[in-house]
């Protein structure tokens, strides 16, 4: 009958594995025509969660799962998958638990009644019963399960298997956040989980104390050694959480140690030519590594090899705020390597390449061809690009430098508007980092003046003009030769740099100057030009006029400056009968006419800048520009007085300061890399950086760091890692004290022994014998000895008798 039964069990099971296999290939082929996963009436999902049939309530926890995920209401159903807590099928029981994640929260109650159940699955004998236990109780967000939470993972903390142990780890933030009062009992847990021998428990330790006790450094002293052996064995997010944590370690434990060394000169052939350098002084200053932390940064070298891109930036982060230069080198190459990683993760490490760029230069000469714009580039991404290539150009050999300037000028003939400015951008910033190679650039966009591209014209003038205010006298043919170029040019930004510069060599001699007749051209077709030029042409033909009156009437301006003052009056009391005597004039007194008579009403100008002048005035006095009629009235009353221009040329001549175009990721300098923060820029995050942005803190000061000490390990403790050899007898003693047998072994010899003792006696009895033997063997030699003296004192003698 028994084997009957089973054969009629496992045709039933046959059969409903044929059903079931025909029903999924149905399914399949009508995928196209309706939905492969129809909903079920209400009543008929009940039906199959209340059935005793394992498949049937899988199938029913199926529906109400994807239901769920669907946004339907699948509140009706929980009293009816609750009650599945208590299934031994380890699938319905992970359905269970996800469909209690997410509504314990808005049904309570209910949950609470499911809590006896999960209690009970944390004695299971499975492992991951036991795990998953512990994460669905942690998740249920009641606060009155606060203590029962904290019991739990105290078990789980006990727990044999790893695994429990680790959702014990990552269930002490729920617990936190369900009742902060239990701080206290949660410390004590994660001191124990931090200090676990196995790596995956302590990756989620180590994100369990960033979370809930992020300032309580005072826990990491005793296991820093071994979290640091156990980073390279950890999983991705573990590595993620330790590396932020050592970094902030680090900076609140080691000073920053400098040692002064001398630097290291070559010495001559012969020895009086270092005679000279005897008495140099000059020292560098190189960073000291405290031993702990030079552990960590040697513990980090193998994660650049990971195959996740964001170990590699956090490695990258750690090295560049807390290590050598050396340990900074030792990243580009990987960083270097996340180029060729999809779009997104390309444009991420971009800008940590360019954040450790403005730091680092010339760790990135080598792997300069990285860096040429790919057509499958987006504009931001050549953009940064063109960055790099301007940071590294002053430091890169003269082929690199040609082949850097040759990128950048094909990119000048691109389709992009901002790929076109970037380009001319950069070739800019290149000559102003390198005085050297400014002539070569200067020439180059010389050559892209004469495009049909008004972007491209606008944006090279203005980087001319930069590098022609670094040094202007070297280039006065400059000016002359783009002055021109107006006849050419149409943009009304091109036209007004170059107007502008005009206006800047406006005080050169005559028989040089060409600012006047560039002037009186422009006067013809004022009209016609756009509101940018017309301001420049007011402010030129305000230089060259100011110009024309400082040449004109300098001696004017002397007397009224500093007068002459006669020998008579430096005594006014002085009687006026003498002066008559001596045959002098009465002296007048001083008043008011005696002083420099204002100049009479001057005949009407013959000279043609001041005729240009007033017919400028006289086309601006009628523009529909505000702004320019506006601007024109102030040049009018700086101008007003030929003989006090003073004003005039404080405003209109002053000497304008060297431009500097800085880099365009300047502003995110102090900006961490690997955040948000950096990706998003100054100008969106703020300069704090985006909400949840934390900055590193400052390095502790010399003499306020923790003791040393605090980090070394516990005796007793074993070292991850290292094998340590323990005596086989030490191993017995735990093993039978453990068991509690010593009491027996007490009772029955009268005295507790351990395996020691008894290996001690037998030792003293061995001792013993050997030293009965040793005495006999003792006694032999002297034997042995005392007989060959006697011979050597005979022999000694018959030698005697034999010379006689």
């Amino acid at each position: 009958m028994e084997s009957i039964s089973r054969i009629s069990a496992m045709l039933d099971t046959a059969r409903d594995l044929t059903l079931e296999a025909a029903h999924s290939v149905g399914s399949a082929r009508r995928v196209n025509s309706r939905p492969s996963n129809p909903e079920l009436p209400f009543l008929q999902v009940k039906k199959l969660l209340d059935s005793r049939n394992d498949r049937e309530i899988l199938e029913g926890l199926r529906k109400v799962i994807s239901m769920m995920y669907r946004s339907k209401p699948c509140l009706p159903f929980f009293s009816s998958v609750v009650k599945n807590v208590a299934s031994p099928n380890i699938e319905i029981k992970k359905l269970v638990y996800i469909y209690l994640l997410h509504y314990a929260e808005s049904e309570p109650d209910l949950a609470l009644l499911s809590i006896n159940t999960i209690q009970k699955s944390l004695t299971d004998q499975n492992s991951q019963v036991r795990a998953m236990a512990l994460r669905v109780m942690s998740g249920i967000k009641v606060p009155v399960i606060s203590q029962i939470v904290s019991l739990a993972i105290k078990r789980g903390c006990a727990d044999m298997s790893p695994y429990v142990r680790k959702a014990a780890a990552l269930a002490i933030p729920k617990c936190y956040n369900l009742d902060p009062n239990t701080l206290p009992q949660l410390l004590d847990y994660l001191s124990a989980l931090l200090g676990d021998k196995q790596y995956f428990v302590v990756g989620p330790a180590v994100t369990a104390f960033l979370e809930v006790c992020p300032d309580r450094i005072d826990l990491i002293h005793k296991h820093y050694r071994g979290l640091v052996r156990k980073l390279v064995d950890m999983d991705e997010w573990g590595q993620l959480a330790t590396l932020k944590l050592m970094t902030i370690y680090a900076r609140k434990c080691y000073p920053i140690r400098l040692r002064r060394l001398k630097k290291n000169k070559s010495k001559g052939f012969y020895e009086d030519e270092g005679s000279d350098d005897e008495h140099d002084t000059s020292r560098e200053e190189v960073q000291v590594l405290d031993p702990d932390l030079e552990l960590f940064l040697k513990a980090c070298k193998p994660l650049l090899s990971s195959r996740n891109s964001a170990v590699i930036v956090s490695t990258a982060r750690c090295f560049l705020h807390l290590g050598t230069p050396e340990y900074i080198d030792t990243a580009i190459g990987p960083l270097v390597a996340l180029l060729r990683s999809p779009q997104d993760i390309q444009h991420i490490a971009m800008y940590d390449i360019v954040a450790i760029c403005l730091e680092r230069p010339k760790s990135f000469v080598g792997y300069a061809s990285h860096f040429l714009v790919r057509s499958t580039d987006t504009a931001d991404m050549s953009r940064l690009k063109f960055e790099v290539l301007a940071l590294i150009f002053p430091h890169c050999e003269p082929h690199i430098k040609e082949l850097i300037l040759s990128e950048l000028e094909h990119f000048t003939r691109a389709a992009d508007i901002t790929i076109v400015q970037e380009s001319v951008r950069a070739i800019g910033r290149c000559a102003q980092h390198d005085t050297t190679a400014s002539a070569r650039c200067l020439r180059l966009l010389l050559s892209q003046l004469s495009s049909q591209d008004g972007n491209l014209v606008a944006e090279s003038l203005t980087v001319i003009r930069h590098l022609i205010q670094q040094d202007p006298q070297a280039h006065v043919n400059t000016v002359i030769r783009l002055a021109k170029n107006l006849d050419t040019t149409s943009n009304p930004q091109a036209r007004a740099s170059i107007i502008w510069l005009v206006g800047e060599f406006s005080g050169l001699p005559e028989e040089e100057n060409i600012a006047p007749d560039v002037l009186r051209i422009l006067a013809k077709g004022f009209a016609d030009e756009s509101e940018a030029a017309k301001l420049q042409i007011v402010l030129l033909a305000a230089k060259v006029y100011l110009h024309y009156l400082n040449r004109t009437i300098p001696a004017q301006q002397e007397p009224v400056a500093d007068p002459p003052v006669p020998q008579s009056t430096q005594n006014f009391q002085a009687p006026l009968d003498s002066a008559i005597e001596n045959g002098w004039e009465e002296p007048k007194p001083i008043t008011s006419d005696d002083q420099p008579s204002k100049p009479e009403p001057e005949e009407p100008p013959t000279h043609p800048i001041p005729l240009l002048w007033t017919y400028i005035l006289h086309l601006t006095r009628y523009d529909t520009s505000y702004d320019l009629r506006d601007r024109t009235r102030l040049y009018r009353a700086l101008l007003a007085n030929p003989q006090s221009t003073q004003l005039a040329s404080l405003l209109l001549l002053a000497p304008k300061p060297v431009p500097h175009t800085p880099s365009p990721s300047e502003n995110r300098k102090g900006l961490m890399i690997g955040s948000s923060s950096l990706v998003i820029g100054v100008e969106a995050a703020g300069t704090n950086g985006i909400s949840g942005y934390e900055t590193l803190p400052d390095w502790v000061k010399e003499g306020e760091e923790p003791d040393p000490k605090l980090r070394d390990e516990l005796g007793g403790k074993e070292v991850y890692g290292e094998k340590k050899s323990v005596p086989a007898a030490q191993e017995l003693d735990k093993a039978v004290a453990a068991k509690g047998l010593t009491k027996g072994l007490a009772g029955s010899f009268g005295k507790e022994r351990s395996l020691d003792d008894w290996l001690a006696e037998e030792e003293e009895e061995g001792s013993e014998e050997e030293d009965g033997s040793t005495e006999e063997e003792t006694e032999s030699e002297s034997e042995e000895e005392t007989d060959e003296e006697e011979e050597s004192e005979g022999e000694e003698e018959s030698d005697r008798l034999v010379r006689r």
